[in-house]
């Protein structure tokens, strides 16, 4: 349901309540929960001295223990809805700017704020935590395909293939602005607003980014491996090139490094550069490379 600027704020400005109620309620469990933790820790202290655990204290320490893993997940519960609540202001906010693109009220964003834009919406994907260790992340979690049977949304950042001035091909960011079910194709723009290109593709030509960034202290194998032939987006720019994963992140804020295949370069490899998880996916073939 489109909205309009005075329900959009209204409705951005109910969720801030939610969060900022949900932050103190995350800070009153964690004082909480902090009381019992001590708890545990004293008693720890109390059957050190000689490690025999009497049955009053095997009784005692089972009972912290699962009074600590209650405390747990009732923090993580409200940590997951602050975090809803956050999402659900991001996708209001982008459903505006769509309509406004719609409306022809396309904002002209400068080179530079565009970049700095890539960058900051990159560094905030949201991070995949599984409620249980055993769960596994989802399709557009890290290096995840999406389904074959997937349909990027309206207003979903993709790599796309398409034509240049001289028939040359190359992959692109591209927002999408329609899927035609019947043609079985998708309408997108090129992010790049100098370009100003509206193109009509085949789903084949069209990947779309991840969605979720992939945790690598609990998801590793939901990151591409060392040496996995990928394209990623060229710092700085709104193309993809063919690359080369030379080392992975190690934590959820770290980004991997790549070489690019440049021909000006001796070895034929660019030097290690830094891409955003959201900007590296699976290579597909006839892919050109940096130059």
């Amino acid at each position: 349901m489109p909205f309009t600027a005075d329900a959009a704020a209204t409705q951005i400005q109910e969720r801030l309540k939610n969060i900022f109620q949900l932050l103190q309620d995350i800070e009153k469990e964690r004082s909480r929960s902090e009381i019992n933790l001590n708890n545990i820790t004293k008693a720890h202290e109390k059957v050190a001295p000689d490690d025999k655990v009497t049955p009053y204290y095997q009784q005692k320490l089972k009972s912290l223990y699962n009074s600590a893993v209650q405390d747990a997940g009732q923090e993580e519960e409200l940590l997951r809805n602050a975090l809803t609540k956050i999402n659900e202001i991001r996708s209001i906010r982008n459903e505006r700017r769509i309509q406004a693109r719609n409306a022809g009220n396309k904002e002209t964003i400068r080179r530079g704020a565009l970049m700095k834009m890539l960058q900051s919406t990159a560094a905030t994907l949201p991070l995949y935590i599984g409620k249980t260790p055993s769960a596994k992340p989802p399709p557009l979690c890290g290096a995840i395909p999406a389904e074959s049977t997937y349909i990027a949304k309206m207003g979903d950042m993709v790599a796309a293939l398409v034509k240049g001035a001289e028939e040359e091909e190359n992959w692109i960011l591209a927002e999408v602005v329609h899927f035609n079910a019947t043609t079985n194709k998708y309408e997108v723009d090129d992010i790049d607003e100098e370009q100003k290109d509206r193109h009509t593709l085949s789903k084949r030509r069209v990947v779309p980014l991840p969605l979720m960034r992939a945790n690598p202290e609990t998801d590793s194998h939901a990151l591409f491996p060392k040496g996995s032939i990928v394209m990623a987006l060229y710092p700085q720019t709104t193309c993809f090139y063919k690359a080369v994963v030379n080392q992975l992140p190690t934590s959820a804020t770290e980004e991997y490094e790549v070489l690019f295949e440049d021909a000006t370069y001796a070895d034929g490899y660019s030097p290690p550069l830094n891409v955003a998880q959201r900007y590296v996916i699976s290579i597909k073939e006839g892919k050109k490379s940096k130059s």
